[in-house]
């Protein structure tokens, strides 16, 4: 639960607009919370919208792309050293 003081000018835009639509005040500021979330998330850079995937793929190795070259180097000697 929530309790937020608001001053009185947008107490009755508030009042007003919770008439006019008849809804409650209650609704209206969680909807108001909701769009003003989903706006910041917007906001957020690709960076910051991707970070949860960056260095992680199927084989569960998170520095395998740092390490590829180095890999394939060796893999490449050892082939060709017979």
């Amino acid at each position: 639960m929530i309790n937020v003081r608001v001053n009185k000018e947008l107490e009755e835009k508030l009042n007003q607009y919770s008439q006019q639509k008849n809804l409650s005040k209650s609704s209206i500021v969680k909807e108001a919370l909701a769009q003003y979330f989903k706006k910041e998330e917007m906001n957020q850079t690709p960076y910051e919208l991707g970070s949860d995937l960056f260095g992680i793929e199927g084989s569960g190795n998170a520095n395998a792309s740092s390490g590829y070259k180095k890999a394939l180097k060796q893999k490449l000697n050892e082939k060709h050293t017979h």
